[in-house]
């Protein structure tokens, strides 16, 4: 059964995100609120982690994974990231934008496109997320909680915890949260691509 965190939106507790934060170390898998919708979340290099995900979300290989960085400077050591781009993707943090960008050898091989070797990377405009990335001290492997054959995630932590009871190891709950997922600008290619428009302004990248 997942651990339910019922989490104060503005003021979230230490010592409950400590207890989130030492769990996600141990191997958990999250389910977490951000500024877009609910993500699922666990730590950067945990291979069960990945899997699990990939078996919720029905995801193939060619899935990009994001990992969710507390400011520029965490975020700096896993992409590759030239002037203008460092100044548009600047502009437009934090907020609801994934960005997809060549990777470091930071990365874990296994969360690399297979093809592009890129990865999706965002920094949350979101209190409690900010909390967590800060006490863990590393990205958060991250993935939109958007189960398969349903269009819009889950908007509720109590129903989260309901449904995905036996595959999530916990739940953290600080109110309603969004149904749209980021939007997705892909600089892998050196111009601004918009691959999904979704809760961030996309009119600063067309």
């Amino acid at each position: 059964m997942a651990k339910y965190f019922d989490v104060h939106p503005e003021n979230p507790q230490r010592r409950t995100i400590g207890n989130v934060a030492d769990s996600i170390r141990s191997g958990a898998l999250i389910a977490y609120p951000t500024d877009s919708c609910f993500a699922l979340g666990c730590q950067l290099g945990s291979r069960s982690g990945i899997e699990r995900i990939r078996s919720i979300r029905n995801l193939d290989d060619r899935h990009h994974f994001t990992l969710v960085c507390e400011n520029f400077s965490q975020l700096g050591q896993f992409v590759h990231i030239d002037n203008d781009v460092f100044r548009a993707i600047k502009a437009a943090t934090p907020g609801s934008y994934t960005f997809i960008l060549p990777a470091t050898k930071e990365v874990p091989r296994q969360l690399l496109h297979p093809k592009k070797k890129t990865v999706g990377v965002r920094i949350p405009d979101h209190v409690v997320t900010q909390a967590l990335l800060a006490d863990l001290g590393e990205p958060l492997l991250s993935s939109t909680l958007l189960l398969p054959d349903e269009e819009e995630p889950m908007t509720q932590g109590w129903e989260i915890k309901e449904r995905l009871d036996h595959v999530v190891d916990a739940v953290i709950d600080s109110g309603d949260c969004g149904t749209e997922p980021t939007t997705v600008i892909d600089f892998s290619g050196g111009g601004a691509e918009i691959v999904r428009r979704g809760a961030g302004d996309v009119s600063r990248f067309e």
